[in-house]
């Protein structure tokens, strides 16, 4: 078996799996919506998490009848919000880890408010 992120696809099995053309593929490629690996003799490669963005890109382009430049836009703000949602996890953990200490180490200070705590970090 593998893994979500193993690149073992040629174009032409994505290309039939999702029922496209394989130049669609390219052109995606091409706009930069997706980046498929490659081998040294310059195949593409696609990994399951490619082929599960090429299915969104899909419902996005086919259901929602959003173009290309809108897709762009759209995977850019989903890609920003998953990293501020890992950094949200990342800060509650460690106002978590503050908590149970009972202490804040020197360059952050948590404030807290009615609903919510802040932390501020330092220079």
């Amino acid at each position: 078996m593998h893994s979500y992120d193993e690149p073992v696809y040629l174009i032409s099995v994505v290309a039939s799996i999702l029922d496209i053309h394989p130049q669609t593929l390219r052109q995606y490629e091409k706009e930069g919506l997706i980046e498929p690996s490659r081998t040294q003799g310059r195949m593409r490669l696609y990994s399951q998490r490619d082929i599960d963005k090429i299915k969104f890109v899909l419902q996005l382009t086919r259901k929602m009848g959003i173009n290309l430049a809108g897709v762009d836009v759209i995977l850019k703000l989903k890609k920003q919000m998953d990293s501020m949602n890992a950094e949200i996890l990342e800060l509650r953990e460690e106002l978590s880890k503050t908590n149970r200490n009972g202490s804040v180490q020197p360059s952050k200070a948590v404030v807290t408010t009615g609903n919510y705590d802040i932390i501020i970090f330092g220079d």
